[in-house]
């Protein structure tokens, strides 16, 4: 168990179609990356592999009812958790789903400095082959205009972790952030079929390859730069260099500034 990733914990309540399934699993809650819901590794049952659990309330229940829907679809074309069983209630719902092998990019970049033109090469190539999935086979709208509205509700209604902002809008509120991305419209978008949140501790990798890549609530057409401008920001932690390496392997050389400022700015408010 990584402590730094994750805690040793209780099995959650959970409905009798679901709860069932997990007896003789131990239980650990995930520590990065939450976002309103709780997400759980079950492991340590002889004979069987480990599992991920998604649990939310409230609003969070549509959310992961929607990557329930995304990770069905994307399976078609690339490596995902596969969706063992779902339960949804009026006021809750629990996504419960296979395990992709590997560590994740972030955690390997970090341990093997050795590998990490590898990584970076094998994580561009990944999202080559994402965006390469056909936008007309694509039921999913994950546009910035559609994701603007669904921001400015999400300001409107105090929803906004302005404390969590990269640390050059450290003390901006979201209106700060609002009236900024408004100055970079209009552009032209670039639609290809995109992750939404292609973070480096959404993608795994095994023995050097991308294995899969998880957390694909946000899957949908939309502007190339969305995924670009996440991973390039991910990469800023560990070497520019790796930067202009991935853009390199992914087949931009002059990557459109004003694309990549929006998007940064655009995921600050979600």
């Amino acid at each position: 168990m990584d402590m730094n990733r994750e805690k040793a914990c209780a099995a959650a309540s959970a409905p009798l179609d679901i709860s069932a399934r997990l007896i003789g699993y131990e239980w650990a809650r995930n520590t990065v990356g939450e976002s309103g819901g709780a997400v759980y590794r079950l492991h340590g049952k002889e004979g069987a592999t480990d599992l991920f659990l998604k649990h939310g309330k409230d609003a969070v229940v549509d959310e992961i009812s929607a990557e329930m829907g995304r990770l069905y679809w994307l399976a078609r074309y690339i490596s995902v958790p596969a969706v063992v069983h779902f339960t949804r209630t009026p006021g809750e719902a629990w996504l419960l789903m296979s395990e992709v092998p590997g560590k994740t990019a972030y955690q390997v970049l970090e341990a093997h400095p050795e590998l990490r033109l590898a990584v970076v090469d094998a994580l561009a190539m990944f999202l080559r082959q994402l965006h390469a999935i056909p936008v007309n086979e694509c039921p999913f709208n994950s546009g910035h205009a559609y994701r603007l509205t669904c921001a400015r509700a999400r300001i409107d209604a105090g929803l906004v972790d302005e404390g969590d902002f990269d640390e050059e809008r450290d003390g901006w509120t979201a209106e700060q952030v609002w009236e900024a991305i408004q100055r970079l419209l209009p552009f032209t978008p670039d639609p290809v079929v995109t992750h939404g949140d292609f973070s480096l501790d959404n993608l795994l990798i095994h023995d050097g390859e991308v294995a899969g890549c998880i957390d694909a609530g946000r899957v949908g057409i939309a502007d190339r730069y969305q995924d670009l401008a996440i991973v390039l920001n991910c990469l800023r932690e560990f070497d520019a260099a790796l930067q202009e390496r991935f853009l390199k392997q992914y087949g931009i050389h002059e990557p459109d500034q004003d694309k990549l400022q929006f998007h940064l700015l655009l995921d600050e408010l979600f």
